[in-house]
């Protein structure tokens, strides 16, 4: 079992900046492939990003491309979401997720385990 713990977010005028947390513990963390998602009210889960195991692989979705980087620190069982440029579209709750595979990693399906989520909202 992995327990994944989000922290980080809150309101921020757009234009503005957050850095998400996501604490790990239970099994080997650095085994994982990290993801990041998120769900506004109506929607569906979507993709944000992820990062590799050891850190050096990392893929976005197109709408946050260039805003968004996610990184780790294996040693504090820690993923970040770092989210510059933050945009009205951006409020949803975040959450993070893990994974032992390593395909198909922009599906919420895909991933074994799941934090509670962070509530962004991106507001004026």
């Amino acid at each position: 079992q992995v327990q994944l713990v989000e922290s980080g977010g809150g309101l921020v005028q757009p234009g503005g900046s957050l850095r998400l947390s996501c604490a790990a513990s239970g099994r080997i963390f650095s085994n994982y492939v990290m993801g990041w998602f998120r769900q506004a009210p109506g929607k569906e889960r979507e993709f944000v990003g992820r990062i590799s195991w050891s850190g050096s692989r990392k893929d976005y979705a197109d709408s946050v491309k260039g805003r968004f980087t996610a990184s780790r620190d294996n040693a504090k069982n820690t993923v970040y979401l770092q989210m510059n440029s933050l945009k009205p579209d951006d409020t949803a709750v975040y959450y993070c997720a893990a994974t032992s595979l390593n395909r198909d990693l922009g599906l919420p399906l895909t991933y074994h385990y799941w934090g509670q989520g962070t509530q962004v909202t991106v507001s004026s």
